[in-house]
C-alpha cells in the first residue's frame, strides 16, 4: 500500500533525525559543493524563509526557470549563491532553484548538502520537486508524467546503496498528496499529465536498451520486448534521478514530487525528433505546472 510522506513523517516511518555525527559541528560545516559553510555567510538570513526547492539537471536550465519566475511573480532573482562551480543555486522568496546535474551520484551531493543547507537556514519542512525531461514509455511526447514511484535499474521499487561493502536497500516513496495537486494544477492549466512509475536508469545509453549508443550488444526484438514489460508494470517514463530524489527525500521526512516532461516515446525510437520550437514549448511545461501551484500555495 503507497504511504503518504507526510504521514510518514508524522507517524515516524521511514524518516530519520540526521546523522547524529552532525550535531554540534554546524558552526564548522562548510557545504563543499556549494562553496560556502555557516562562517561564509549569515545561512538563516539567506535561506530562512524558503519553503520549495526546485532542482533539476541543467544549470542553464534553472537559471531561465529563476528568472522566469521572478517576472512572473514580479520578485527579485537572486545573483547565483554557489561559490563552486558545481552547482547553481537561485533564490525567488520561498523558492530555491539548485541543479543536480546528472545521474543519481551528483543528485546524492546535491540532495544531501541541500538537506544540510535547509537545517542551517531552520527550514523545518521544504518541499522538493524535481523538474525534468524524460523518455516516455506509451505515452506521448509533450506528456507531463508526475511520479507515482520510482523503479530502480533491476525492476525493484528501492534505491540501492553500497556502503562499506553492504547492500543497502530503501524504498522509493513519493507524496501522494502533492501530487494529487500537481495533477489538478495541470488539469486546470490544460497541461497534459500523466501519473505512474518512473524508471530510473544507471546510464543513458545501454540502461535504457538504446540502440543508438557506440555499444549494443543486444537485438531490436530486445529493446521492445523490454520496454513493454516496463509500460506492464506501470512505467510511463525513464530518467536516471527518480530513486535517489524519492529514496532521500523520503527519508528526511520532506514531502516531494517528481515532474518529468516526455521529449519522445520510446516505442517510436531512441532520438528527439521535433522543432526547436516544440522541444522549447514541451521544456517549459514541467516549469508552468510547478510554478502554478507554487503560487496557489504561497499567494505570490
Amino acid at each position: 500500500m503507497e504511504r503518504n510522506c507526510r504521514e510518514a513523517t508524522m507517524n515516524g516511518i521511514n524518516v530519520e533525525k540526521p546523522n547524529k555525527y552532525f550535531d554540534g559541528k554546524d558552526k564548522k560545516d562548510f557545504l563543499y559543493h556549494f562553496g560556502f559553510g555557516v562562517d561564509t555567510i549569515d545561512i538563516p538570513a539567506v535561506f530562512g524563509d524558503t519553503k520549495f526547492v526546485c532542482t533539476g539537471g541543467s544549470p542553464g536550465r534553472f537559471k531561465l526557470y529563476a528568472e522566469w519566475f521572478a517576472k512572473e511573480a514580479k520578485i527579485p532573482c537572486s545573483e547565483n549563491l554557489s561559490r563552486s562551480d558545481r552547482f547553481v543555486i537561485y533564490k525567488t522568496g520561498p523558492v530555491c532553484w539548485i541543479n543536480h546535474g546528472m545521474g543519481t551520484p551528483s543528485l546524492s551531493i546535491m540532495l544531501v548538502e541541500s538537506f544540510k543547507l535547509m537545517h542551517h537556514a531552520g527550514v523545518k519542512s521544504p518541499t522538493f520537486i524535481r523538474l525534468g525531461t524524460s523518455g516516455g514509455v506509451g505515452v506521448p511526447p509533450g506528456t507531463v508524467v508526475v511520479s507515482t514511484g520510482a523503479m530502480n535499474a533491476e525492476l525493484g521499487d528501492t534505491y540501492v546503496q553500497i556502503i562499506a561493502g553492504k547492500r543497502i536497500e530503501r524504498p522509493t516513496q513519493l507524496d501522494s498528496t502533492l501530487r494529487e495537486a500537481l495533477c489538478a494544477v495541470g488539469k486546470e492549466k490544460n497541461i497534459p499529465v500523466e501519473t505512474g512509475k518512473t524508471m530510473c536508469a544507471d546510464d543513458f545509453y545501454e540502461g535504457q536498451m538504446r540502440l543508438d549508443g557506440y555499444f549494443c550488444d543486444y537485438e531490436e526484438a530486445d529493446k521492445f520486448n523490454f520496454l513493454k514489460k516496463l509500460n506492464a508494470l506501470g512505467v510511463r517514463n525513464i530518467e536516471m534521478e527518480s530513486t535517489c530524489f524519492a529514496s532521500f527525500t523520503c527519508r528526511a521526512g520532506f514531502p516531494s514530487a517528481i515532474v518529468c516532461v516526455t521529449l519522445l516515446n520510446r516505442m517510436d525510437g531512441d532520438q528527439v525528433q521535433i522543432a526547436k520550437e516544440q522541444y522549447i514549448e514541451y521544456e517549459e511545461r514541467p516549469f508552468r505546472l510547478v510554478t502554478a501551484y507554487i503560487r496557489q500555495q504561497t499567494g505570490i
